[in-house]
Order: structure tokens, then sequence, then C-alpha cells
């Protein structure tokens, strides 16, 4: 029913699925007309101190025209039993969820989305530099290999002490290894090695019509090689072909991390803003309806 929906990774079913296996069920919610689905939103659920339990949609709702989003905004309480509600909205414009009793609690993030499609037009679309780069890595002798994600690749070792190193959080090696195991062939590896060594990875999570860059790791040898654009090549190719029309690369973050920034936006990815995290409790309510529209921004 959401197949013609394109469900970022937290919004999918593949991701509810995984979430299940790990002892964390989602609640699905959805509303149709006819068999089509205009709207549909998965709610997290999480327990944080004495607050208690709060729930969380992120990334979503998801929406088959914009106009259903403001149908949301007016009638989600249908579908929720009161919690508070913490939303990483997508799509949704501040002066509609401040009119639905949402205080604004964190500024909107930008995400880098690549749309998939004919070589010749994935090609077209990349920087100069990035182009070039991928040229060099394919003369640089490199070996890449496509493969499903198993529990002990070694690409999940090599995140968790990159994401210690780097000192960021994502979503664990765990979770991976289980999307791998509850949606078979949706997490794809793509590995490059150097006379027989490895030398980059990266991990691809598909879901629906779109498909999300998970993982991506390299060492110094990839990277002089360039190995990182070869895979991610690979991978666009792979993707299209499979009938993927778009790869989420994550989050931009041109203050902290430029040169990924740059990277990212080198493919041809568009950059996706989204609409900030939000939060509904009944006593907020009615404060977040008079908030004035200069702490919106």
């Amino acid at each position: 029913m959401t197949a013609a929906l394109p469900l970022p990774l937290p919004q999918s079913e593949e991701f509810a699925a995984t979430c299940q296996a790990l002892g964390r069920p989602l609640r699905r919610c959805k509303s149709e007309v006819g068999r089509r689905v205009r709207l549909w939103w998965q709610i997290q659920s999480h327990k944080i101190g004495v607050l208690g339990r709060i729930d969380l949609v992120s990334r979503g709702p998801v929406a088959s025209e914009a106009g259903d989003l403001t149908d949301w905004t007016m009638r989600w309480q249908r579908w929720h039993d009161g919690r508070p509600l913490v939303l990483n909205a997508d799509g949704l414009g501040p002066e509609l969820l401040r009119s639905a009793g949402f205080w604004p609690l964190m500024t909107p993030a930008s995400l880098a989305l690549l749309p998939l499609g004919p070589e010749a037009d994935m090609r077209a679309a990349m920087a100069q530099k990035w182009r070039n780069r991928l040229n060099r890595a394919t003369r640089e002798g490199l070996e890449v290999r496509e493969t499903a994600l198993t529990s002990n690749h070694w690409l999940l070792t090599a995140e968790a002490a990159q994401a210690r190193a780097r000192r960021y959080r994502g979503m664990p090696p765990g979770f991976s290894a289980a999307f791998a195991q509850v949606n078979p062939g949706a997490a794809q590896v793509f590995e490059a090695r150097l006379r027989g060594v490895p030398v980059a990875a990266a991990l691809m999570l598909r879901h629906g019509r779109m498909a999300t860059w998970q993982i991506g790791v390299t060492t110094p040898e990839g990277r002089q090689r360039h190995a990182i654009n070869l895979l991610l090549w690979r991978a666009m190719q792979s993707l299209a072909a499979q009938g993927h029309d778009c790869l989420d690369l994550g989050i931009l973050n041109a203050q902290d991390a430029p040169g990924l920034a740059h990277f990212k936006l080198g493919t041809g990815a568009h950059t996706h803003r989204l609409g900030g995290t939000w939060l509904h409790l009944g006593a907020l309510a009615p404060l977040a309806r008079r908030l004035p529209r200069r702490f919106l921004q």
C-alpha cells in the first residue's frame, strides 16, 4: 500500500520490521482514500526518566500530496494517545506546526538527496572534481565487490571504531545487522580491495523507492585512491538498476564536516531542508499557538 510513497528510512516498512526484531516495535498510522494512501507515519516510543513515555515521529509524516500535510496537522491527534510527541518534521512548515500546538526545539537540518536514474544523467550531474576523482579511481586497480551484509562483516567493526574515534553517534552496527537479517537482500555492501586487501566499504540500505547510505569507511590507501568515489558510483548504478530513484546521503554539516558535505553535494545531490524538531505537550500547546513568529525561524 505504501509502495508509491518515497519513504525515508525511519518511515519505511523495512525499518519497522527491524525495530520489531530488536524488540522495539513501532506503531503505524495511515490515512487512505479508497486504496490510495494519503498519509503515512510511524511512531517510536521511548522512556525518558521522569518524563515517562515519549513518542517520536522521525522524517514524517509522508504525504502523497502537499495539501495532505495540512490535513495531518488538523487531525493527527485522532491517531495519538495523548503522550508527549517529538516530531522531526519533513515537509511541514513552521506556521502549520505552530497552529497545531507544536513547540520548536531545534532548527531544521539539511540532507543530501541524490536522484538516481540513467547513468549518463547521473554522471552529468556530478561536479567536475568529483567526476575526475572517480575517473582516477577506476585506474587504480581496485576490485569492487557487491555482497549482502552479514552479521560478522568487518565493516560493522570498522564503523564502531570509526564512531568512537570521531565521536559521533549514529545507528549502532547491531541495527544494520538486524536490518540485513529481517530484510534479505536489502542491506548491500560495496567493498573495494587492493591486491586482495579491503581498503574501503560502504553499506546501502534499500527501502521501497529510496535507499540510504548507512555506513562508509576507508583506509589511508583507499582515501589516496578515491575508493569511496568509486564505491558510491557503483552503488548508484546498482540501486538505479534495481528501481530506486533516490539515495539519501544523510545530514549535511558544512560547519563541522565541510569536506564531507562537499563530497556529498559533488555527487549531484540536492540539498533538502527538513522541518526542524518540535514538541507537542498538552500544557504547552496553547502557548505554542501564540508563540511570536520570530521564534519560528
